[in-house]
């Protein structure tokens, strides 16, 4: 078992460079945007928001179209927000265009109706003329009102279907329980990931989640082995990573996904036959508090 273990764990960079040809399609959510990626597997990997929002996917010399933003935040920030995304974008080798008018869901703003135009525009894309393979967003536990409330359109969506796509889930504010899939960082991709974020200007200015690359990833590779393969499990061969939880709807319930590092060649699989309905459905610590705290 160690010897199999440790053969998963070796996730080193030399994968990501054996894929040029394939592409897998994918739906990209956060908070602020909606997104296929038309991308290598050797890097499909979660996205997040501004804060790493480049930080694990697309391979490079892959082709990411990025076709529409939820939401741009505070509507003063709307035109500094677009303008940093679309570099961001550029930079990252996105292709992008926004939902005009974006969907509001700042904390002040009608979230359950944000939440609602956001499953109309998940429901839109998934059953489009060109489906995604796999959708990536953020969990509905991840504290961020916003965050939370598109990981809960994303799950309501994909659970009106009992032959959902996958749903890979990351995490910025809050943790992921039970991540499934884990991907090498090498320190060339890393520069990349903080020159796109570097667009975000504004956002970095109020506070440089820069910093979350160089320790966020670090952490994750020293964690990463033993919240997925379990405890006892060889460390991986990467001093660099990230994680992803990922679910797939089937029968009625939600599956969690195999436990695995990211196979450039063959980045889906099988799920588990371990039913996490209870814990997707639960309430979130931000719930819980009824919004008093966050």
């Amino acid at each position: 078992p160690n010897t199999a273990k440790r053969k998963a764990l070796d996730v080193a960079p030399r994968q990501r460079r054996q894929q040029r040809q394939r592409r897998r399609r994918t739906l990209h959510t956060d908070g602020g945007q909606i997104a296929f990626d038309e991308l290598s597997p050797r890097h499909a990997a979660p996205t997040s928001d501004d804060t790493s929002r480049e930080n694990l996917e697309g391979g490079r010399g892959a082709r990411r179209d990025l076709i529409g933003g939820l939401v741009l935040r505070r509507e003063a920030d709307h035109a500094r927000r677009r303008a940093e995304v679309t570099e961001a974008c550029r930079r990252a080798g996105f292709g992008l265009r926004i939902v005009d008018p974006p969907i509001l869901m700042s904390a002040g703003d009608d979230l359950l109706a944000a939440e609602a135009a956001a499953r109309d525009h998940i429901a839109a894309a998934l059953s489009g003329p060109d489906p995604p393979d796999l959708i990536v967003g953020p969990g509905p536990h991840d504290v961020h009102h916003g965050h939370e409330m598109t990981g809960r359109a994303i799950r309501d969506v994909l659970a009106a279907s009992d032959d959902s796509v996958p749903w890979w889930m990351w995490a910025i504010w809050g943790d992921l329980p039970m991540p499934t899939v884990v991907t090498a960082l090498d320190d060339e991709r890393v520069s990349e990931i903080t020159e796109a974020l570097s667009a975000h200007a504004g956002e970095m200015e109020r506070a440089d989640h820069r910093v979350q690359i160089e320790a966020r990833t670090r952490v994750v590779a020293t964690l990463a082995a033993e919240k997925i393969f379990g405890f006892g499990a060889p460390a991986l061969t990467t001093d660099r990573a990230e994680v992803v939880t990922e679910v797939v709807r089937r029968d009625g319930h939600w599956l969690l996904g195999a436990p695995r590092a990211l196979d450039a060649l063959q980045p889906l699989a099988s799920p588990r036959p371990l039913r996490v309905d209870a814990w997707l459905n639960a309430p979130s610590a931000r719930d819980l508090a009824n919004g008093a705290i966050y």
